[in-house]
C-alpha cells in the first residue's frame, strides 16, 4: 500500500510515500539496533539505506547499460505508438501542423 503524506519536520518540502517491505526477523532486529545506535527510528535508518542504494546503483556499470536498453525500448515504442497515431489521423495532423505554422509566423 502506498500513500502520499507530507514530510515530518526535518524532511525538507518533498512528500513522502509510505513503503511496506517485508523482512526476515534477524534483519529486523539487526535494523533496529543500529537505529538505536545512531539514535534515529528504523523508518529513517531504512530510508537512509536505500537512498544509499539508489546512489550507489546509479553508478554501476550494469544498470546504466540496462538502462539505455530500457530507454532505447521506450523510444521504440514511443515511435511506433506515434506512427499508429499518424496513420488514424492521416493527413489531419500534417494539415494542423502547417495552419499552426503559417498563423506563427504572420
Amino acid at each position: 500500500m502506498s500513500e502520499n503524506i507530507p514530510a515530518p519536520a526535518g524532511y525538507g518540502s518533498a512528500a513522502y510515500k509510505v513503503l511496506s517491505v517485508r523482512t526476515s526477523e534477524d534483519t529486523r532486529a539487526q535494523l533496529e539496533v543500529l537505529a538505536q545506535l545512531n539514535e534515529r527510528s528504523v523508518t529513517e535508518e531504512t530510508r537512509i539505506a536505500l537512498e544509499n542504494w539508489v546512489e550507489k546503483s546509479k553508478s554501476d556499470p550494469a544498470v546504466l547499460r540496462r538502462a539505455e536498453q530500457v530507454r532505447a525500448e521506450i523510444e521504440r515504442d514511443a515511435e511506433t505508438k506515434r506512427n499508429a497515431i499518424n496513420a488514424v489521423l492521416g493527413n489531419k495532423v500534417a494539415t494542423r501542423a502547417t495552419k499552426q505554422t503559417s498563423t506563427q509566423g504572420a
